[in-house]
């Protein structure tokens, strides 16, 4: 539980980032909240309001969201058996599906502990992440225009957050990353924005074609 709590919070502290990066890219104060509500997956809302805040189409954002919330459904395939919940437990569990939950569960051998450790994490990020967020987007709106403290760099910020623990492996990590930069690097002269984000997940390919 105190595992659990301290999690929460740090999540909780970046989730202001992306309240004040969803008001930069011109969502309102209700709809930055309620993507935190709804979709509570941190990468894919920061994506989405990214897309978004360049100037890109619905479809681009989604599509960018949609492949970085992909890894949760991988989650609950591995976590299924370890929680061994069915109906509306399965349900609630999926929305708390996330990449802290998800590691503090699997960390815990004893199903019964595991259980805990999903539930308080998922809970506590739940909770602050939505709290920081409201936070971030009062905030934001107050200030008038965000860019002016360069809260319209919170959505890059945190992608590179995101990648920098993933790009201290090395390894294929630094290939896939090397290949994702090219990719992009050529499709964003020529193609709307959050396309090259899409296209950019097609460095996993070059970099397994490499091994």
């Amino acid at each position: 539980m105190r595992d659990a709590v301290a999690v929460g919070m740090a999540t909780g502290a970046y989730g202001v980032a992306f309240g004040a990066a969803g008001v930069a890219a011109g969502f309102s104060v209700l709809q930055t909240c309620l993507s935190s509500l709804l979709v509570f997956t941190g990468a894919s809302q920061f994506a989405l309001v990214g897309v978004i805040g360049a100037g890109g189409g619905a479809a681009a954002a989604v599509g960018s969201a949609l492949l970085l919330g992909a890894r949760n459904a991988l989650y609950g395939v591995r976590l299924s058996g370890v929680l061994g919940w069915t109906g509306w437990r399965r349900l609630v569990a999926a929305q708390g599906m996330i990449d802290e939950s998800a590691a503090m569960a699997l960390a815990r051998p004893e199903p019964r502990a595991a259980r805990l450790a999903f539930v308080s994490t998922a809970t506590s990020v739940f909770v602050l992440w939505n709290l920081a967020t409201l936070i971030g987007a009062v905030g934001a709106t107050a200030v008038g225009d965000p860019a002016v403290l360069g809260l319209d760099a919170a959505a890059p910020a945190g992608f590179l957050a995101l990648l920098a623990p993933r790009l201290r492996e090395g390894g294929g990590v630094w290939r896939v990353a090397a290949a994702g930069a090219v990719i992009a690097l050529l499709a964003t002269p020529w193609l709307p924005p959050g396309v090259p984000v899409l296209l950019a997940s097609f460095g996993v390919l070059v970099a397994v074609r490499t091994r």
